[in-house]
């Protein structure tokens, strides 16, 4: 007599549990996004693409904590940042820095829709619907977030309400980041490699350019090929590597492999991670050193990343222990007291390189 195989022989061997997921389409039904934050998430999806063109010589500046892990903490700085972006909007387009996904070089805390009670218990479902939330009351606000897109399937949950994103040091060279960056509706920033490399993200931003066919997810949560068209406003951010790679020679460098390769002569620095030494308040420096690169009269910089919370440092996630509040639980960020002289700095550099720019003949 034919028998069914016994598939649990070759098949799913290490998985301890599987669970429902929400679909994208229920969530987003949930909480849904109102006219106005549509409208906002449209305006600033538009004026970060003029900045990439030339058709804006205002600054981006992509700024808050390393990562999101407390709402009321979040909208505290959320608050903070729109009053600083609403000062400087002539010089500076600002998007808050809203990471939810955490890459981990070995194992650690992977955020807040993988982990958002910080304790182990992985409740994504409710990881996705906080982070969903935070969204929608940030752009409410009328500020653009940001975010770093590390998990395929999560950007059909958030993607909609995010004006700008980021493909990490670890993934630029990965196939499927470049083909997710290749469809989606908002601009990306690759990352160098970890070793400080450029080419492997200047070749990532040739490969999001072209339409690519890939197996995902729908919106239903039904399995898909997906066809996308590319994109054509992405860009590379310089972080560093082996050594920091944010001096006048880095930029030069980059922008001379990205002429090389037919691509926009232009770059976005991270202050933090390499560029910093892993040292939070060195930020302060490197952005000082790139606003007088600005102030000179350098247009190919077109950006910056910080590092930025309600107050500095870091903290590690130990049971039992309360956090301290407005700090960082993954890296160290410089505190707002901080940040806002570095914020008025970059716009003083912006205006200098205008006023430049209308002294030449």
């Amino acid at each position: 007599m034919p028998h069914t195989p016994d598939q649990t022989r070759t098949d799913d061997t290490r998985i301890g549990a599987v669970r429902p997921l929400i679909t994208p389409v229920l969530l987003q039904e949930q909480l849904p996004a109102s006219e106005a934050v549509l409208a906002t998430v449209e305006r600033s999806r538009a004026a970060i693409c003029d900045v990439l063109h030339g058709r804006d010589d205002r600054l981006i500046v992509v700024v808050g904590p390393c990562s999101i892990h407390d709402h009321g903490q979040a909208m505290e700085y959320a608050h903070w940042l729109k009053a600083q972006a609403d000062a400087l909007q002539g010089e500076l387009l600002i998007v808050m820095r809203t990471y939810f996904e955490k890459p981990r070089t070995t194992v650690g805390w992977k955020g807040y829709i993988n982990d958002p009670h910080l304790d182990g218990s992985f409740s994504i479902n409710q990881g996705l619907t906080l982070a969903r939330t935070l969204l929608l009351d940030i752009v409410g606000l009328g500020l653009a977030v940001g975010t770093e897109f590390l998990d395929l399937l999560s950007p059909q949950f958030i993607s909609d309400l995010v004006s700008w994103g980021a493909i990490g040091a670890r993934t630029t060279e990965s196939q499927s980041h470049r083909q997710l960056a290749s469809g989606l509706s908002c601009p990306v920033g690759f990352k160098n490699g970890t070793d400080g490399g450029v080419k492997v993200a200047s070749d990532a931003i040739l490969a999001a350019q072209a339409p690519h066919a890939f197996m995902g997810m729908t919106k239903w949560g039904q399995a898909a090929i997906f066809e996308t068209r590319g994109n054509d406003n992405c860009h590379v951010i310089l972080r560093g590597g082996k050594q920091p790679n944010y001096a006048a020679a880095d930029v030069a460098a980059a922008c001379a492999l990205l002429k090389a390769s037919n691509l926009r002569e232009q770059v976005m620095v991270d202050v933090s991670h390499a560029n910093s030494s892993k040292q939070h308040q060195r930020q302060i420096a490197v952005a000082a050193d790139v606003a007088a690169q600005i102030a000179a009269g350098e247009t190919r910089i077109t950006g910056l990343m910080i590092e930025s919370h309600l107050y500095e440092g870091r903290q590690d996630i130990a049971p039992g222990q309360t956090l301290a509040r407005g700090v960082s639980v993954t890296d160290a960020c410089i505190s707002v007291e901080q940040t806002a002289p570095v914020l008025q700095g970059l716009a003083q550099a912006v205006r200098a390189r205008r006023a430049l720019k209308s002294r030449a003949p």
